[in-house]
C-alpha cells in the first residue's frame, strides 16, 4: 500500500537548528571534588589572613587543620588504596610531605600544598564529567521516537526498536529517527551535525539521509538502512569515547615517573631516618635530620615549575579570546608539529553570501534591479540561500519591493508577484524557473551550473531567464593568513578536512594556498585522516566546530574548537575553544604554548637544582632546618615568578599573526 506523498507549496515555520535538544550538563558543586576543594581553600584563605596577621595559634590552627582535612582526607584513603594495591603516587607523596612539613612546624606549606593538590584533583573531576555530559547529549539529537509506516497505516515507534526495512515518515520540522535512504519526497535536510555543510541539502528519492538531521519544509518517506546502534551520530558517541580512554604516550611516561620517584623519596626518607639511629644517633636528631629531607626533598618546586607558566599562558589566551581548559591542554598545543583543519565553520564562517549577480543578455536589468527583484521574491523565504540574498540586497541599500501569493517548493526554490511579474528563484530545469538547463560548463544561454564550488542560482521572470546569482560560504578575512603562519610554525602546510563538496572544498583551498585536501568526509574520514597522520610520527592539531568534528578532536593530539557557531560536544571534546571566532589565535595560542613549555624546562632545571644541592646538603653535611625551608621556599617563589611572565602582553604578541595584505 502506497499513501501519496504531498509537497508543501506554502512557508512552514521550521524549529531552528540553532536550539538542539536540551542539554545534560553537571554543575560543578555537584561533584564532591569540587566542594571538598572550595572547603580547603576557604579554610587556607582565612587561615593565612589571620597567621599573616599576627593572631595567635588558637584563632588560626583550627582553620589550618580543616584546609588539611578536606583538601587531603581523599587523596590520602585513595593512596592507601593504591598501596594495598602495591602502588604509590604522587598524590600520596604530597600528602605525606605535607605532614612532614607540620610535624616540623611549616604548617602554612604544608596546607597550600594540600590545596593545590585538591584543586587539581577538581578541575581533573569537572573536566571527566563535562566530557560524559556531552556525550550523553549528543544522543539527543537523535529523537526517541518516529512514525513508522505499515500496511495498517501510521504507528509511533521507540526509534530504539526499528530495524532494517522499517519505512518511516518524517514531517516537516521533524528529526530523522534513522539513518536510511528516501523512497518519496521532496525536502532539504540540515545534516551540518554530521558532515558539516554549511547550508540544507534536497532531498529526494534515492538520496541518504541520517538520524539525528533535521527535516526541512518537505514530507519524506523514508526506508531505514542501518541499525539504531549502529548509525553515524551513535558511531560518533563510541569514537570519541573510544578516543578519549587512549592516553597519550607522555601521559604514561609521567606516571612511570611519578610512581619511581614517589617509592624512591619514602625509601630515602627511611634511610635517612633510620641509618643514623644504627650509628648511635639521638632519636631527635635523625628525627630532624629526616623531615628537613622530607621538606627540601619534597616535589612543591617541581609542582609550581609546571604550573605557573602553564597557568599564565592559559590567563593569557583567555584575554585574547581563547579558552584553554587545563595546564595539560596548554602543554600539549605547543608540542604540534601538524594541523588539520575543518572548512565549514572554520575557515570559513558558514553562512553562504552573494558573490557575483550577473543579468542575462537581453533581460534589459542592471545587476543592482537583478538582485533587488531576486530579494522581493526571497523576502518571505526562510531558506540560508534567500536570506543571503535579502542581506546582500539591504547592504547595497537597495529597495525591496512588496510581493504577494509567495509560494515555496522544497529542494527547487520560490517564486512570487512583484510588480505584476511572476518571479522564480531557484534550480534552473525545475517548474519554479523553468526548462533553462544549467551544468558545471555552460549552455547555449552562456548559465554557469555552479561556480567556483559555490552555489548558483536562476532568477526568472513570468518564466523568462534574466539572470543568475552566484552563492558561496564566505571565507575568514585571515584565513590565509593563519594557514601561513601554521606552515611556518609546523614546517608543512595544514591539511584540510571537510565533510562537504569537493569543488568547494578546492575553492577553500585555492584561497588559503592549501595543497592537502581531502572532501565528502564523514566524521570517521576525519578521525582515520588525523590517525593516519599521528600514525606517521606527528603530533596533530585538529581545529573544528561541529558535531561531526568531535571524533577528530578527540582523536587528534590537540584540538581547538570555533567558540560561536561550535556545537556542544565540539566545545566539550576540544582542549580549547576561540571564543570570538578570531581565527588568527589558533597560530597564537600554539606559540604562547610553545613558550611556556620552554619556561617549564626552565623551572624544572631550577627546581631540580635547588633540590639536588639541598639534599646534598642534608645528607653529607649538616643542613640547618630553617636554611633548608628559605631554600625550598626560595626556589619554589623563583620558578613561579618565573612562571608568571607570561602573564605579559608582550607574551602574547610576539606569537600574533600579521593580518597585513591577506586575501578574503
Amino acid at each position: 500500500m502506497v499513501v501519496p506523498v504531498s509537497t508543501t507549496l506554502t512557508p512552514v515555520r521550521v524549529p531552528s537548528p540553532a536550539h538542539p535538544a536540551p542539554r545534560r550538563r553537571t554543575r560543578v558543586l555537584a561533584l564532591p571534588e569540587a566542594r571538598w576543594a572550595l572547603a580547603s581553600t576557604v579554610a587556607f584563605l582565612a587561615a593565612l589572613t589571620l597567621d599573616v596577621g599576627g593572631l595567635p595559634w588558637w584563632a588560626y590552627g583550627p582553620l589550618y587543620v580543616v584546609a588539611y582535612a578536606t583538601g587531603g582526607w581523599e587523596p590520602a584513603l585513595d593512596g592507601l588504596r593504591a598501596l594495598r594495591g602495591r602502588t604509590l603516587d604522587v598524590d600520596l607523596l604530597m600528602i605525606v610531605a605535607a605532614l612532614g612539613a607540620a610535624a616540623i612546624g611549616q604548617v602554612r606549606d604544608g596546607a597550600l600544598l594540600i590545596v593545590i593538590f585538591a584543586t587539581s584533583g577538581a578541575l581533573e573531576a569537572l573536566a571527566t564529567a563535562r566530557t560524559a555530559d556531552s556525550v550523553r547529549g549528543l544522543l539527543d539529537l537523535a529523537p526517541s521516537m518516529a512514525t513508522r509506516v505499515t500496511e495498517h497505516g501510521e504507528e509511533p515507534v521507540p526509534t530504539s526498536g526499528l530495524t532494517v526495512g522499517d519505512v518511516l515518515l518524517i514531517r516537516p520540522g521533524e528529526r530523522i529517527g534513522a539513518d536510511g535512504r528516501v523512497l518519496e519526497g521532496a525536502s532539504e535536510a540540515d545534516q551540518a551535525t554530521i558532515t558539516g555543510e554549511p547550508l540544507p541539502v534536497t532531498k529526494g528519492p534515492g538520496d541518504e539521509v541520517f538520524a539525528g538531521t533535521l527535516n526541512g519544509t518537505g514530507v519524506l518517506r523514508v526506508r531505514v538502512e542501518r541499525d539504531p546502534a549502529d548509525s553515524v551520530i551513535a558511531r560518533i558517541v563510541t569514537l570519541v569515547e573510544e578516543a578519549s580512554r587512549t592516553k597519550a604516550p607522555t601521559q604514561l611516561f609521567i606516571e612511570k615517573v611519578e610512581q619511581r620517584y614517589a617509592l624512591g623519596m619514602v625509601t630515602a626518607t627511611l634511610a635517612v631516618f633510620g641509618v643514623p639511629l644504627l650509628f648511635g644517633a639521638g632519636l631527635t636528631d635523625a628525627l630532624l635530620r629526616a623531615m628537613t629531607f622530607m621538606i627540601v626533598a619534597s616535589p612543591c618546586a617541581v609542582v609550581l615549575a609546571t604550573m605557573p607558566p602553564l597557568l599564565s599562558a592559559i590567563a593569557n589566551a583567555g584575554r585574547h579570546g581563547v579558552l584553554v581548559k587545563s595546564a595539560v591542554a596548554m602543554e600539549r598545543l605547543g608540542e604540534v608539529d601538524a594541523v588539520a583543519l575543518d572548512k565549514t565553520g572554520t575557515l570559513t564562517e558558514g553562512t553562504p553570501e552573494v558573490s557575483a549577480v550577473r543579468p542575462l543578455p537581453g533581460s534589459g536589468l542592471t545587476p543592482d534591479a537583478l538582485l533587488a527583484l531576486a530579494a522581493a521574491a526571497e523576502h518571505p523565504s526562510e531558506h540560508p540561500l534567500g536570506r543571503a540574498v535579502v542581506r546582500a540586497a539591504r547592504e547595497r541599500g537597495l529597495r525591496i519591493a512588496d510581493t504577494r501569493d509567495f509560494v515555496a517548493v522544497p529542494g527547487r526554490g520560490v517564486t512570487a508577484v512583484v510588480g505584476g511579474r511572476v518571479i522564480g528563484v531557484g534550480r534552473a530545469g525545475d517548474p519554479v524557473t523553468g526548462s533553462v538547463a544549467l551544468s558545471p560548463d555552460a549552455d547555449a544561454t552562456g548559465v554557469p551550473g555552479t561556480e567556483d564550488g559555490g552555489t548558483v542560482v536562476l532568477v526568472t521572470g513570468d518564466g523568462v531567464p534574466l539572470g543568475t546569482l552566484a552563492l558561496t560560504d564566505r571565507l575568514r578575512p585571515h584565513a590565509p593568513a593563519t594557514t601561513a603562519a601554521l606552515t611556518v610554525l609546523t614546517g608543512t602546510a595544514p591539511v584540510l578536512l571537510t565533510g562537504d563538496n569537493a569543488r568547494a572544498a578546492a575553492r577553500v583551498a585555492e584561497a588559503t594556498g592549501l595543497v592537502d585536501v581531502r572532501a565528502d568526509l564523514l566524521p570517521e574520514g576525519k578521525v582515520d585522516a588525523v590517525r593516519q597522520l599521528q600514525g606517521a610520527g606527528r603530533n596533530v592539531l585538529f581545529v573544528g566546530d561541529g558535531v561531526n568534528d568531535a571524533p577528530a578532536l578527540a582523536a587528534a593530539h590537540s584540538g581547538i574548537a570555533m567558540g560561536r557557531a561550535g556545537s556542544d560536544l565540539a566545545l566539550d571534546t576540544a582542549d580549547a575553544v576561540v571564543v570570538r571566532d578570531e581565527l588568527t589565535t589558533v597560530p597564537s595560542v600554539v606559540r604562547l604554548s610553545r613558550a611556556a613549555r620552554r619556561l617549564v624546562v626552565q623551572n624544572l632545571v631550577i627546581a631540580g637544582t635547588f633540590i639536588t644541592g639541598l639534599v646534598l646538603w642534608d645528607l653529607l653535611g649538616h643542613l640547618p632546618l630553617p636554611l633548608g625551608v628559605a631554600g625550598h621556599e626560595g626556589s619554589t617563589v623563583l620558578v613561579g615568578l618565573n612562571g608568571l611572565r607570561l602573564l605579559r602582553e608582550s607574551a602574547w604578541r610576539s606569537g600574533q599573526v600579521p593580518v597585513q595584505g591577506t586575501r578574503g
